[in-house]
């Protein structure tokens, strides 16, 4: 997949079909359009790509929200090259992009710069300067700037429309086995370890401390999660807790993880972490004696758990 971080694209990638959105998460809503895409784009004999916005345009304009996105650039970039994605255009949305009208947004971006045959959008994408256009205006203009419109219509799951922001949602409340499905992956997050205050170790369990940067944030509480470390195929069982610690007087938010069978030190590893399983919500106890209790359960829980199918 080449990917272009610049409107300055080769000669050959243009008169292609190309798929516009953010695709946060690459969820099975997402996957429908790219299957589709590719299928036209085939019959068509010409390449696919894909339209994408760095940073999300809504953590640009609610920089103090940070913690919102299901996938990091790079995993939604390698995640794409699974489906057969020839290019990839990657606009760098600030205040000048986000001041460019809908109408110019046609002319000059798309039509002047990619120059389209086939432009693939979901019936409720939103674009230009206050979002004001839509596909009824991508529609208007598709005969002078010589493209064809294809709008998909929304994937959806009992009845429910599949999107990014309901996932969120499912995580956000605990529910990683309906969060897991519509992405049709174990959701994971990568990290590297940080130094820590060493609690876990007095506690009797060595954990990992990781910053989970602007991944959104799933429900606080214990998790049972798998873990693969940089540069090792094995792919380890843990158990990961995910709080303020309220039982020392915490406020900030962490992500600890106790990797079973590991008691080297880890620091500056890059992990990926995988959430299987919610266990139960944060908590504070009165002492550390009924927190290690409790953690000893976690940890029998999350042995159980661990036996579902990680979907890579």
């Amino acid at each position: 997949m080449k990917i272009f971080n610049s409107l300055t694209i080769s000669k050959k990638y243009k008169g292609s079909a190309i798929a516009i959105g953010n695709f946060d998460g690459v969820h099975r809503g997402h996957q429908k359009v790219f299957k589709q895409a590719k299928k036209f784009a085939k019959k068509n004999k010409i390449r696919f790509g894909i339209l994408t916005f760095t940073p999300l345009p809504v953590m640009f304009f609610n920089k103090k929200d940070s913690n919102y996105r299901l996938t990091s650039e790079d995993q939604k970039f390698n995640i794409l090259k699974k489906y057969e994605v020839d290019f990839l255009v990657n606009i760098k949305f600030n205040k000048t992009f986000s001041k460019i009208s809908a109408k110019k947004f046609i002319k000059n971006i798309l039509y002047k710069k990619i120059n389209p045959k086939l432009i693939f959008v979901s019936n409720n994408f939103k674009f230009g300067n206050k979002r004001k256009g839509n596909v009824n205006l991508l529609k208007k203009f598709s005969k002078k700037y010589d493209y064809k419109l294809l709008k998909i219509n929304p994937f959806r799951d009992q009845g429910k429309i599949i999107s990014s922001t309901g996932i969120r949602k499912c995580l956000q409340t605990g529910n990683l086995d309906l969060a897991n499905k519509l992405l049709s992956r174990t959701w994971f997050i990568d990290g590297r370890v940080k130094k820590g205050k060493k609690l876990g170790r007095k506690l009797g369990y060595r954990t990992c401390n990781i910053h989970i940067k602007n991944y959104i944030l799933p429900k606080t509480g214990t998790y049972a999660v798998k873990v693969l470390i940089e540069n090792k195929k094995k792919i380890y069982n843990g158990v990961a807790y995910l709080g303020s610690r309220p039982t020392f007087g915490g406020k900030k938010i962490f992500l600890e993880i106790n990797i079973f069978d590991i008691k080297k030190n880890l620091y500056k590893k890059k992990l990926r972490i995988f959430f299987l399983k919610f266990i139960r919500r944060d908590q504070k106890f009165n002492n550390s004696r009924k927190l290690i209790r409790q953690m000893n359960k976690d940890v029998i829980f999350a042995k159980k758990s661990l036996k579902t199918k990680l979907v890579l």
